[in-house]
């Protein structure tokens, strides 16, 4: 799952969207004690979801419409373009309008500034000013967006990229595998939510 996702499955406590976001940005157990118990466990939930999501059967099966060789790549684009379906479609997913949701949770992100890992601290202005998480709504933000992850890794970025030829062949079938699935991976962090909590 990408950022929107992450924050969705949080909220709506901001401390605990701010815990998930930092899931991408925080590794390793020791890193955790720098943050509050809430951040920790949702830094940790993050992580469940994740693992959740890349075993999944419908996301197994997303992966597997994509060319052989761009298969380890795919699992990026999916998550970007998770991020699309689910702004897209909001309504179905949030009671609270998107831009109200992204809004509050950019005021809480810049006022946290100082708070933040290094990476996430370097980003979040432009996060909030270029509205990342709202711009999903646009189809092209994925591709935008895809094509910007791929100037980040070490190697191998132009796999990325052709991702995305795949990706709007099979673009149809990837949204109703969403649509199946985010119910359940929703279902699933509640649970994993609660354990952790020791309920």
């Amino acid at each position: 799952m990408n950022y929107l996702a992450h924050l969705l499955l949080a909220g709506p406590d901001p401390e605990a969207m701010l815990g998930a976001l930092m899931g991408d940005f925080v590794f390793g157990r020791a890193a955790l004690a720098e943050y509050s118990a809430v951040e920790r466990r949702e830094i940790l939930v993050h992580r469940q979801v994740d693992r959740y999501t890349d075993s999944h059967p419908r996301v197994v099966a997303a992966r597997g419409l994509f060319t052989e060789g761009l298969r380890r790549y795919a699992g990026i684009a999916l998550d970007v373009f998770y991020d699309h379906c689910l702004a897209r479609d909001w309504a179905r997913y949030s009671d609270e309008p998107l831009d109200a949701f992204t809004s509050r949770f950019y005021r809480y992100l810049l006022a946290r500034l100082d708070d933040l890992p290094p990476r996430l601290r370097a980003i979040a202005p432009r996060i909030a000013s270029h509205d990342w998480l709202g711009s999903y709504r646009d189809r092209a933000s994925v591709d935008l967006a895809v094509t910007r992850i791929a100037t980040r890794l070490s190697r191998n970025g132009d796999r990325l990229v052709a991702c995305l030829d795949d990706l709007r062949t099979h673009e149809a079938a990837i949204a109703e595998g969403f649509d199946a699935f985010f119910p359940q991976l929703r279902g699933y962090t509640v649970r994993a939510r609660a354990l952790l909590q020791g309920g």
